[in-house]
């Protein structure tokens, strides 16, 4: 079984990546993360990956005289690491059509909710577990999904459910939610080095 390479994107605190980290260290995990790669500085992702001996790169817009440049430039680092897998871990940019073509059905993002529902450009972070409460639903989630050019849209690889209590607020339910999304991408990821995962009409089809 081929061990994967991943790029993750990120542009926060990084729990995601280091759920992942943690999950690969122990063996449980047939990948490696070959840099991580953050649009913020600061951002506590790339500090995790220094402590791992990761390679951590800050890669802004803000760097480039245009969106090309910096659209070749992270294909550029992808192509060096032979990469396998993209892994979104909170990134908070959008990537190009240019990207996302060029690792079709190779970008991985997760979601805090049960996509379709709760997905969209303003769904991030606690504002989807603010809609969801507000919304009623006794039920919510996780999903890890391929990443196609419409946002929140590409094939589904795995969810997990997660119930809402009566007493929940946005916080409480997100950090319920998260030790979900820690497990879940993982999982999503060691399928898809096992080769279990086909993707057919913009579906995916877990193999047993």
């Amino acid at each position: 079984m081929k061990k994967l390479n991943l790029i993750v994107l990120a542009s926060g605190g990084g729990t995601n990546l280091q759920a992942i980290i943690d999950n690969i260290e122990a063996g449980k995990l047939n990948a490696q993360i070959k840099a991580v790669i953050s649009n913020n500085s600061k951002a506590g992702a790339l500090e995790r990956a220094r402590n791992h001996n990761i390679p951590a790169i800050h890669l802004s817009h803000k760097q480039f005289v245009t969106p090309e440049e910096f659209d070749e430039k992270l294909l550029s680092i992808l192509r060096e690491n032979e990469t396998d897998l993209v892994i979104l871990a909170g990134y908070m940019k959008i990537l190009s059509p240019t990207v996302i073509r060029q690792y079709k059905n190779r970008i991985l993002n997760i979601h805090p909710a049960l996509l379709p529902s709760f997905g969209g450009a303003s769904m991030y972070g606690i504002h989807v577990h603010e809609a969801v409460i507000n919304s009623g639903v006794k039920v919510t989630g996780v999903t890890v999904h391929l990443v196609d050019e419409v946002y929140d849209h590409g094939a589904i690889i795995v969810q997990k459910c997660v119930p809402v209590l009566n007493d929940d607020t946005p916080e409480t339910l997100q950090q319920r939610v998260l030790p979900h999304e820690h497990e879940l991408y993982s999982k999503a990821i060691q399928l898809l080095a096992e080769g279990k995962v086909e993707i057919k009409e913009n579906k995916a089809y877990i193999r047993e």
